[in-house]
This record gives C-alpha cells, sequence and structure tokens, in this order.
C-alpha cells in the first residue's frame, strides 16, 4: 500500500486544490507502480501545519517574504562559490559554515 505524506503550511491551499493535489499524486504513484489496481490502495495524508512550526534557513516562517529572503540568500552563496564542488568536503571548504 503506497503512503504518500504531504506536509504543507496551514491555509496556503484551498480544499479543492488539497483534492487535486492528492488525485495528482495517486495518478503518480499508480504510474510508478504500473498498474491501475494499485489506485484503491494508494493513500495520500495532507497535513496543515501552523506557520510557528515552520522555520526556513533557521529562520521563522514569513510567507511569501521567506521565500524571497532564502532566494536571495542562497544566491548570495552561490555567487561566493569557487569551482566546481561536489563532495560534501568540496563544499564545506568552498562554503564554510559562518560563525
Amino acid at each position: 500500500m503506497p503512503f504518500v505524506n504531504v506536509k504543507l503550511v496551514d491555509g496556503v491551499f484551498s480544499t479543492e486544490e488539497k483534492h487535486a493535489l492528492a488525485k495528482a499524486l495517486t495518478d503518480v504513484m499508480v504510474k510508478f507502480e504500473g498498474s491501475e489496481a494499485f489506485r484503491e490502495v494508494v493513500w495520500v495524508l495532507i497535513e496543515e501545519l501552523h506557520t510557528d512550526g515552520w522555520h526556513i534557513g533557521g529562520r521563522p516562517f514569513a510567507g511569501p517574504k521567506s521565500l524571497k529572503e532564502t532566494l536571495g540568500n542562497s544566491k548570495a552563496i552561490f555567487e561566493t562559490i569557487n569551482g566546481e564542488p561536489m563532495t560534501r568536503a568540496e563544499w564545506a571548504a568552498a562554503a564554510p559554515v559562518r560563525s
């Protein structure tokens, strides 16, 4: 029995959007399982969590503002990386932890 667990920020998606998401995820699972027979045993659980429980980059979630801040931080870090790090050690050397 495939089980898909989706966690979302509370109140972002409407009931209809959540139903559409569950249907689409079920369709994907059926495709990968390889048989329509699996459709009736695919479970999709959509959990909505209060914004107080969400953090991005160690900062409290603040809706779209958080996305913009996170993208800006990612861009800034990306621009400081020298070379093409491929291993964890190379990433640690290219973008060391800030103190």
